[in-house]
């Protein structure tokens, strides 16, 4: 479940709105044990998300590092030539 959960850190463009609520998201999902909360727990679960995504925006915003910026390209790429190596058919 947590495997959308990507480094948000240290890239250029800076990781948008989306992308922190997606990866908000994934972590409230995983905590909570569901895909979709009840509607006992929506409200929670829903409070839970913008609340995460919110502290995720403030810790971006205060991470500091001397590295220079990641392009999103270049480390797509890298991931998707690992996916092909892990999932990789093996000749029968």
């Amino acid at each position: 479940m947590c495997r959308n959960i990507h480094t948000l850190h240290n890239f250029e463009p800076a990781a948008t709105d989306d992308e922190v609520h997606a990866a908000a998201l994934q972590f409230v999902r995983k905590v909570s044990g569901s895909t979709r909360p009840s509607k006992a727990n929506a409200e929670a679960f829903d409070r839970a998300v913008a609340e995460i995504a919110h502290i995720t925006q403030h810790l971006l915003a205060e991470l500091v590092t001397n590295a220079p910026p990641k392009d999103r390209e270049v480390e797509a790429a890298k991931a998707r030539a690992r996916a092909e190596v892990r999932y990789q058919r093996v000749p029968a």
